[in-house]
């Protein structure tokens, strides 16, 4: 039996992940929701927003059943894994900013990190430099704006190549005579728009896209599971895409393979 999983986001960005997913596991069921009525998280105060993830995919389990959930974001991760992990008993994937693998690649050990801001400020994302970066300078960058342009990039407005070069100037610093040589994107929305963080950025870095190495962290969960049980669960929902407020998939989801839309109504504050 194909494994049923759930990928959770806050937005499109989750889509790079998901794609990775089906690039790893062609034969699993995916289905995708996107906390539409609450984005963007990166500016929510922490309580509110924990009690807002566990609500949505607590309704999102119920009605999907899935075998594993992968929460494709990095705010949503560092904030409420464990929290999600304490409610339910079903496997939880998490993303987290790709700290590890930056300081294992920079040669001039200048990593520069962006993200949302409340990814910056997570007492997770600290613990990860000092963990697998304390020997390299990491300059963290909670960019204001890059996660609405790539949603806008994936929804077919054009791309403004100066503001992303705002948005990302930060993390490029010159120190000691050696440059900023790796960027980890630290929001499964920025691989999005790689090739104009590529064409913004200004000069050559290894940017790290996360979700090839998220999909086969599923992988191994999925393998880890043995037989799949799917009795009782709802029928195939493969190419669903859920919302929390009233819209239509939208060609961008469709050219992900989500051409369906189910509406869990779920409007902030209600």
């Amino acid at each position: 039996m194909m494994p049923r999983i759930l990928v959770f986001d806050s937005g499109m960005g989750g889509l790079t992940v998901a794609s990775a997913i089906r690039a790893e596991l062609p034969q699993a069921e995916l289905v995708y929701a996107a906390d539409s009525a609450a984005f963007p998280y990166g500016a929510w105060r922490e309580e509110p927003l924990v009690e807002r993830i566990a609500a949505v995919v607590a309704r999102l389990i119920d009605e999907i059943a899935p075998d594993a959930v992968v929460i494709a974001c990095n705010t949503a991760s560092t904030l409420a894994l464990a929290e999600l992990r304490s409610r339910h008993t079903l496997p939880f994937i998490g993303t987290v900013p790709a700290i590890k693998p930056a300081a294992a690649q920079t040669k001039s050990r200048i990593i520069g990190v962006l993200a949302t801001r409340g990814t910056v400020t997570r007492e997770y994302t600290q613990a990860l430099i000092h963990t697998y970066a304390y020997h390299c300078r990491v300059i963290l960058h909670g960019a204001p704006h890059l996660a609405e342009m790539a949603e806008a990039r994936l929804a077919g407005a054009p791309p403004d190549l100066a503001a992303i070069a705002g948005e990302i100037a930060p993390v490029f610093r010159e120190i000691d005579g050696e440059r900023t040589d790796v960027v980890v994107l630290g929001c499964t929305h920025y691989p999005l728009l790689l090739a104009e963080l590529e064409a913004a950025a200004p000069w050559s870095v290894t940017f790290i896209d996360p979700a090839p190495a998220i999909a086969r962290r599923v992988g191994t969960v999925i393998a880890g599971l043995g037989m799949i049980n799917a009795a009782g669960r709802p029928a195939p929902l493969a190419g669903l895409v859920c919302f929390t407020d009233q819209r239509e998939p939208g060609a961008a989801y469709a050219a992900m393979g989500f051409e369906r839309a189910r509406i869990l109504a779920m409007p902030v504050g209600a």
